[in-house]
C-alpha cells in the first residue's frame, strides 16, 4: 500500500508572518517530526500568489498580501524545510485553497494502487480541509486522514469546525 504524506502550506507567512498565529507556530515541531519519521511519498503544497494579489478574487476578500512567489513569506518554515532536507518530495504550487494538480500528481504516482493519504499543515479550516475534500472526491476508496496535532486553523474554533466537517466526510482525524 502506498503511503503518502501531504504537507499543506507550512510557509513562513502562515506560521509567523503576515497571517501567522501562535497556534500555527505551535505545530511546527510536530510537523517536522512527522516528516522526519515518515517513510513514503511526500507532497508539499505552496500557497503561491503574484504581486497583483490584491486585485484577485481572494485578495479582494482577504486583503493581506501573503505567500508572494519568491518572497521570504512564501518560503517553507525553516524547521519544516530542514526536516524535508533528507527526503525526496514533490512541491506543488497552488494559487487557491485546494489543488487539483495535487490530486492528479498523487494519482499519477500511485498508479491506481491502494493508498493511505495523511494531511498535515495550515490552515485546517481553509487549505487543509479543501485539499482533504478534493482528495476524498478523487480517491473515494483511499484511507485519508488528517493529523490534528499537526494542523492549526485561523482560530481554535474554526480548526475544530473543519475537523468536524472532515469527520462527516469520512476523513479520519488522528492525533487528538
Amino acid at each position: 500500500m502506498e503511503q503518502i504524506l501531504v504537507v499543506v502550506d507550512m510557509q513562513k507567512d502562515f506560521v509567523d508572518g503576515a497571517l501567522g498565529t501562535k497556534e500555527a507556530e505551535g505545530i511546527v515541531d510536530n510537523v517536522a517530526d512527522k516528516i522526519a519519521g515518515f517513510e513514503g511519498r511526500i507532497f508539499v503544497t505552496l500557497d503561491t500568489h503574484q504581486t497583483d494579489y490584491l486585485k484577485t478574487a481572494e485578495g479582494r476578500k482577504l486583503p493581506v498580501p501573503h505567500c508572494i512567489k519568491d518572497s521570504e513569506g512564501w518560503l517553507l518554515d525553516e524547521k519544516v524545510q530542514h526536516a524535508l532536507g533528507e527526503k525526496d518530495y514533490t512541491a506543488i504550487e497552488k494559487g487557491t485553497f485546494g489543488s487539483v494538480k495535487l490530486a492528479k500528481e498523487i494519482g499519477r504516482t500511485a498508479a491506481g494502487g491502494e493508498m493511505e493519504i495523511q494531511l498535515v499543515g495550515l490552515c485546517t479550516d481553509i487549505c487543509v480541509v479543501s485539499n482533504a475534500l478534493l482528495l476524498k472526491a478523487h480517491f473515494p476508496d483511499a484511507d485519508i486522514s488528517v493529523d490534528a496535532s499537526c494542523c492549526a486553523g485561523v482560530s481554535p474554533k474554526t480548526h475544530e469546525a473543519a475537523l468536524e466537517t472532515m469527520r462527516m466526510c469520512q476523513i479520519d482525524i488522528v492525533g487528538i
